[in-house]
C-alpha cells in the first residue's frame, strides 16, 4: 500500500509528523463509496481553528488527524464522479456537504445534515465534525467530490497563484462572510476585532467590498503593523483607553457601521484586563460600538464545550454576554460555520484577475510537512503569519516583490 503522513494531534500543546494510513475510499464508518476521490495534497494551511484543539480547549481526542483547509490534485476517482478527472487541482471547502439534504440545498453547507451524526455540520479534522480524517497530510479523500470540490480552471495560472488560491479553501470565504454578514458595504465604516489572520482576511475582504474605512483591533503589536501594511487603521487594545475613544479618535465618533468578530471564545478583556481571560469581551465590546441598526458578524470560533477555561461556565459554552445592549439597539447577530461553496468561485475568479492579494495580507510562509510542529509552535506565539504546509514541494518559490520606480524629475 502507498504510504502517507500526516500531522496528529498528541495532547495539549503536542503535534507531531506520523505515519497515517493512505486513504481510501470510505467515508469514517468504514462503508465504501463511490462518490469520492483521493486527492495528493498541493497545499494544506494551519488555522487558528486548529489551535484551539492543539491548546487543549476542546474535546478532541489524542490521534486526531489534523487539517481541514487543503487544496490538492486529483489522483484517483470513484465511480460515480462525473466532472472531475485525475490530474484536475481544486479546492476542497473545509465544509464536508452531501449536497442533498435540505440544508445543502439551501446553500447552507456548513451545517449540512447527512455528514455527521452528532450534530448538523461536518469537516475535516476537527473535533465533533463528523470524523472525517484531516488534510495536513499528503494525501486525503474528500467525499461528494463532485459537489464540493472547486476545480480551478487553468491548472498552471493556479500554481503561479498558489499562495492566494489556498485561501479559498476556508479563511478568505470565512473572513469574506464575516463581512458580509456584518453589512460590509461601499462607503461604510468596519471594525475587525483580532488581527490574526481570519481578521486579517476579513480586513481584506471588507476592502474588497469597498468600505471607507477599515479598523483592525488587537494586542499583538506585530500583527497590528502588518494591517496597517495595506491600508488599515489601527487600535491597540493594550492601552487604557476605551475601544469607543480609540474609534473616535478615528472616525470622529465613537461607533461604527459594521463589526466583525475574528477571535472567538478564546478573547482577553481590554487595558488592564489584557491578560485576563474574559470569553465574551469581544462580542459585548462589539454591541458598544456597532452603531444601532447595525450587524455583526461572528466568523470567531465559539465552542460547546471548553475544558480549559477559567471560568466554569464558559466551561460548557455559556458566556456572560450583555444580550440586552444588542437588544435595545436593534443589532443583528450571524453566527456559525461559514458555508464556503457561497463564496469561492467568485473569490477565486477576484484572485485569477488581480483584484486581491489574500496571501499578502495574510502574511504567508510556505513550510514543510515536517516542520509544521514549528508553526503550530509560532503560531501560538502570536507570529504575524499564515502558515502554509507543502507537502509535496509543489509550490513554486515566490516571485520578488516588484518595487514602483522612482518618477523621474524633469
Amino acid at each position: 500500500m502507498a504510504s502517507n503522513r500526516g500531522v496528529v494531534y498528541l495532547g495539549p500543546g503536542k503535534v507531531e509528523v506520523q505515519s497515517i494510513d493512505f486513504p481510501e475510499l470510505k467515508n469514517p464508518k468504514g462503508k465504501k463509496i463511490t462518490h469520492g476521490v483521493i486527492i495528493k495534497v498541493v497545499s494544506t494551511n494551519i488555522c487558528g481553528s486548529d489551535q484551539h484543539m492543539v491548546r487543549g480547549r476542546t474535546t478532541a481526542p489524542a490521534g486526531l488527524v489534523l487539517g481541514h483547509e487543503i487544496t490538492g490534485e486529483v489522483i484517483e476517482v470513484g465511480d460515480d464522479v462525473e466532472f472531475l478527472k485525475i490530474g484536475d487541482l481544486v479546492s476542497v471547502p473545509f465544509n464536508v456537504a452531501c449536497g442533498r439534504c435540505r440544508t445543502c440545498k439551501e446553500q447552507q453547507t456548513g451545517i449540512c445534515l447527512s455528514v455527521n451524526e452528532g450534530r448538523a455540520g461536518g469537516a475535516y479534522g476537527y473535533v465533533d465534525m463528523g470524523g472525517w480524517i484531516g488534510g495536513q497530510a499528503e494525501y486525503v479523500m474528500v467525499p461528494y467530490a463532485d459537489f464540493n470540490l472547486l476545480k480551478f480552471p487553468n491548472k498552471d495560472q493556479a500554481l503561479e497563484k498558489i499562495r492566494d488560491l489556498t485561501m479559498l479553501s476556508d479563511i478568505f470565504p470565512t473572513g469574506f462572510h464575516g463581512a458580509v454578514k456584518a453589512g460590509v458595504g461601499p462607503g461604510t465604516t468596519v471594525y475587525v476585532a483580532g488581527a490574526g489572520p481570519v481578521g486579517l482576511a476579513a480586513a481584506a475582504s471588507a476592502q474588497l467590498l469597498g468600505a471607507a474605512v477599515v479598523i483592525v483591533g488587537d494586542m499583538n503589536k506585530a500583527r497590528l503593523a502588518h494591517a496597517r501594511s495595506f491600508g488599515c487603521e489601527t487600535v491597540d487594545l493594550n492601552e487604557n483607553a476605551s475601544l469607543a475613544d480609540q474609534i473616535a479618535q478615528i472616525l470622529g465618533v465613537p461607533e461604527v457601521d459594521c463589526a466583525i468578530d475574528c477571535v472567538g471564545f478564546e478573547a482577553s478583556g481590554h487595558g488592564t484586563q489584557v491578560k485576563t481571560e474574559v470569553p465574551a469581551a469581544v462580542l459585548n465590546s462589539l454591541m458598544e460600538i456597532a452603531r444601532a441598526g447595525g450587524s455583526i458578524g461572528i466568523p470567531g470560533l465559539y465552542v460547546t464545550a471548553d475544558p480549559g477555561a477559567e471560568d466554569k461556565a464558559a466551561q460548557s459554552g455559556n458566556l456572560s454576554i450583555r444580550f440586552g445592549l444588542g437588544w435595545a439597539k436593534s443589532h443583528s447577530f450571524h453566527t456559525g460555520q461559514t458555508p464556503v461553496m457561497s463564496y469561492n468561485r467568485q473569490l477565486m475568479q477576484a484572485i485569477l484577475y488581480d483584484k486581491v492579494q489574500i496571501a499578502k495580507a495574510v502574511n504567508v510562509e510556505v513550510i514543510s510537512l515536517d516542520d509544521a510542529p514549528r508553526g503550530y509552535a509560532e503560531f501560538d506565539k502570536g507570529v504575524a503569519k499564515k502558515f502554509v504546509i507543502n507537502p509535496h514541494n509543489m509550490i513554486p518559490a515566490a516571485k520578488p516583490q516588484a518595487h514602483a520606480k522612482e518618477e523621474a524629475v524633469a
